[in-house]
């Protein structure tokens, strides 16, 4: 079977069952004993070696094998969860990431048979008290089922008898017989080498449907759905051909080892439940009693709603591919200016009458159906941030016990949506603050102690939106950044002279961190100090359209805030004119739109100023930053735009407002990538070009 059509689904899936596992070790090293935990680990396990052996992986799959052995034993009590188990189990994780990484990049795992760690997986259960390897118990099972299909094939109907059927399952099989139906019992083994067995059994009630109708699973129709059965599974049938046509269609499924059949009776399930009541009532027989039915009565209490052959609910979500969402996007983006261009046709139209006004009452329709559709295609590309900062707690957990420091990291907004283009490129600036709190800002427990400060260090990861943008804020309750030290480093480095440094602000000497090579680390490690960190973070978040700023006070730790822009592709902009050139700044980033009387210009060290409601605010001359010829006369008052980024503000001056408009972001690509001003351009209802401004680098 050639499974390369499922590659994607498979790294995706993996991705998602890698993050349960991380996030519920990190659970189980907490909480030791919480059984619900280790099943969902075990659970987690079980599905990738299905996934992985599916796929044709089988290093990824005798590795994962091997933590579901590990598992199964933790399950039965027989061996304690210890922190030594759990480093094993997070050394697992990280090879099956380097499987799938490796799987990413070539569509094959690899060679690296992770030997070290599967012998250290042996080892547990081997010397964790164990008793015998899960293997070995492996072995057993199989041979028990082997006896038990010849056992069952010897007597028809026998194996139907252990299933603890619920009363419900029971009555349906009365029902079928009081109305006069065959009932007919099967056990279908299927082979121990199979690798899809759901699939099987879907194939399998596939095949018997035409002959009649299921009316019990065992177990539930979903927990086979959920491939949630060892070699076998049972179920009941209402029909009246021969039975043994019914059992030739199960066999002739490919992988099926063996199908038992046979009529039963409700009477037969009356008189087993009277059996049973009596060996319980003799201690010695029930002591003595085969492990394999007591077994299988365990694995048969579920509830009982599961039993009926009703549909199970459908999973409501679909896996889109991004580049076909992009290229949704890119005929809305076509759409949304084609809009503008009619609206631009019906604003120049001054003829009037009937028809015209039937025009805009098309045009604002349209409007509204390109509205809400952009909304619509922006809805399905946002995907929370938790994806991307679920793995920081075990980054965290590894950094703690490499630099030895004890440290907890504490996330809120995790639910906060962005761009899907801009979540799977934040992950790594993220990634650089936390370990710069956890290396630089986080002092060690001794120093901690003098200070009076809690021997356990809080790093806070905090996300949430304003207007237009996402805010991530990475702070810590550490040392804070010594400026003396930077300004220090600065002039050693030759950034400034000793005159000129003695000037500089607080501000000024932290921008010199997000310099290339520039670090503070007094000794390289693998962790930090090889001066790649502040600036990647920088230029990254840049390259999304955001930026970062710090705020930082010695002794008592730093706050690094990062602002992204919701999307990247559509936004409402107010279109300006500076001169003849039309520009667009983005909504969210103004507060307000104010017309200044020249006489209210202030200065404060040569630079204007107005001082707007107890707020002084600097101004920018548009025409001055972006080299336009000024004015030909100075007017009366100014239109200034007054545009905000986090709590600090300025007014943008220009000369006329064009208004609110829709407009698509196209990149400029490299053709000014040294001009940070511009963060992209726009067409217009007219077919001309409008460049973007960057109110964020304006400031």
């Amino acid at each position: 079977m050639d499974v390369s059509q499922y590659l994607e689904i498979f790294i995706d899936e993996t991705s998602e069952h890698i993050q349960s596992l991380s996030d519920n070790i990190m659970a189980l090293e907490n909480e030791p004993e919480n059984h619900d935990v280790i099943n969902e680990i075990f659970r987690a396990a079980h599905s990738l070696k299905g996934m992985a052996g599916t796929m044709g992986f089988k290093r990824m799959q005798h590795l994962t094998h091997d933590m579901e052995n590990v598992f199964q034993e933790v399950r039965s009590d027989k061996i304690k969860v210890n922190g030594d188990m759990i480093d094993v189990l997070f050394q697992c994780l990280d090879a099956i990431e380097g499987y799938l990484n490796q799987i990413k990049e070539t569509s094959d795992e690899g060679t690296n048979e992770n030997e070290a760690i599967i012998a250290s997986l042996n080892g547990i259960l081997n010397g964790g008290g164990g008793g015998v390897a899960a293997p070995q118990q492996e072995e057993k099972k199989e041979e028990a089922s082997e006896d038990k299909a010849t056992a069952d094939a010897s007597g028809h109907g026998k194996k139907f008898l252990e299933i603890n059927l619920s009363d419900h399952d029971k009555e349906a099989i009365k029902g079928a017989e009081e109305s006069g139906h065959n009932v007919y019992g099967f056990t279908v083994y299927v082979q121990k080498e199979c690798l899809l067995k759901a699939a099987r059994a879907f194939l399998v009630f596939k095949a018997v449907e035409d002959f009649g109708e299921i009316i019990v699973y065992s177990p539930s129709s979903q927990d086979i759905e959920d491939e949630k059965f060892d070699l076998d599974f049972s179920f009941f049938m209402t029909s009246e051909e021969d039975v043994d046509k019914i059992q030739a269609a199960a066999k002739a499924v490919s992988e099926i080892d063996e199908v038992i059949c046979g009529p039963v009776k409700y009477q037969m399930f009356v008189e087993e439940a009277a059996q049973e009541k009596q060996a319980a009532e003799k201690p010695a027989a029930a002591a003595a009693a085969p492990a394999k039915t007591t077994a299988a009565k365990q694995e048969t209490k579920q509830p009982a709603k599961g039993k009926t052959a009703n549909k199970p609910v459908t999973n409501r979500t679909v896996r889109v591919d991004i580049e076909k969402l992009d290229a949704l996007m890119n005929q809305v983006s076509e759409l949304i200016i084609a809009k503008n261009s009619l609206v631009s046709i019906s604003s120049s139209d001054t003829t009037g009458g009937t028809q015209n006004q039937s025009f805009h009452e098309q045009i604002e329709y349209l409007e509204r159906i390109t509205t809400t559709l952009h909304e619509s295609v922006m809805k399905v590309r946002m995907v929370p941030i938790e994806s991307v900062v679920a793995k920081f707690p075990r980054m965290i957990r590894d950094l703690s016990r490499k630099l030895d420091k004890k440290m907890e990291l504490y996330m809120t907004g995790e639910d906060t949506e962005l761009d899907r283009t801009v979540v799977d490129q934040i992950g790594d600036p993220l990634q650089h603050l936390l370990r710069n709190s956890a290396d630089h800002g986080l002092e060690s427990a001794e120093l901690r102690k003098e200070r009076g400060k809690p021997e356990v260090g809080s790093i806070n990861l905090n996300a949430y939106q304003e207007g237009n943008n996402v805010i991530i804020e990475v702070s810590d309750d550490g040392n804070g950044i010594d400026t003396e030290s930077v300004k220090n480093k600065a002039v050693e480095r030759g950034l400034v002279t000793p005159e000129q440094a003695e000037n500089l602000s607080q501000k000024e000497i932290i921008d010199f961190l997000f310099m290339p090579s520039f670090s503070m680390a007094k000794k390289i490690t693998d962790v930090s100090g090889r001066g790649v960190g502040l600036d990647v973070v920088k230029s990254n978040i840049e390259a999304l359209g955001g930026d970062v700023e710090v705020k930082s006070k010695l002794g008592e730790g730093s706050k690094f805030t990062v602002r992204l822009p919701l999307t990247l592709a559509i936004i409402q902009a107010l279109m300006v004119e500076v001169r003849d050139e039309k520009f667009a700044i983005a909504l969210g980033s103004i507060t307000t739109i104010e017309d200044v009387p020249i006489s209210d210009i202030k200065y404060v060290q040569a630079d204007e100023v107005i001082n707007l409601r107890g707020t002084v605010i600097p101004l920018i001359r548009l025409n001055q930053i972006l080299d336009i010829d000024p004015p030909d006369e100075e007017p009366a008052s100014l239109t200034v735009v007054i545009v905000n980024k986090g709590d600090k503000m300025a007014g943008l001056v220009v000369d006329s407002l064009m208004g609110q408009q829709e407009i698509v972001i196209k990149s400029l690509g490299k053709y000014i990538s040294n001009n940070k001003l511009i963060s992209g351009a726009t067409i217009l209802g007219d077919g001309e070009v409008a460049l973007i401004l960057d109110v964020n680098t304006l400031m």
